[in-house]
């Protein structure tokens, strides 16, 4: 399988949406995550390290987004939506749970966390169908 034709275009914009949505999420939310983590602000320091992994990793999965609903049919802003959404069921939301089941997690940091990323998908899916691929 290849991926031809992806709209870069689409992918750095999907990736900087996908990324702002962290931010507001984890602002909105980070009080909660922290506690769900057992840890609090002063144990969390940024650094500029884990933004600059984030920010690869997400213009990676925004490639990859866009590939895979270049192969699944019209790339329309419902077609990228509703196919983000079936990705982040199949392989994101269930590899946090089971990964934080075994990592004896709280409940509360795989809702946040999975939330997190079905808000970035689902974003990032809009935009690529909006731009197309």
């Amino acid at each position: 399988m290849t991926f031809t034709g992806i709209n870069y275009l689409a992918v750095v914009v999907a990736a900087a949406v996908g990324f702002g949505a962290g931010a507001v999420w984890y602002r909105v939310f980070g009080t909660a995550w922290l506690a769900a983590l057992g840890r609090n602000a002063q144990d969390v320091r940024p650094k500029p390290g884990p933004f600059v992994i984030a920010g690869i990793a997400q213009l990676l999965m925004a490639y990859m987004l866009a590939g895979v609903l270049g192969h699944m049919g019209s790339v329309t802003m419902q077609n990228g939506i509703v196919g983000a959404a079936f990705i982040w069921l199949g392989f994101v939301a269930t590899t946090i749970v089971v990964s934080d089941s075994f990592q004896g997690a709280k409940p509360t940091l795989s809702v946040i966390d999975a939330g997190h990323w079905l808000v970035v998908l689902v974003l990032m899916g809009a935009v690529i169908g909006l731009f197309g691929v």
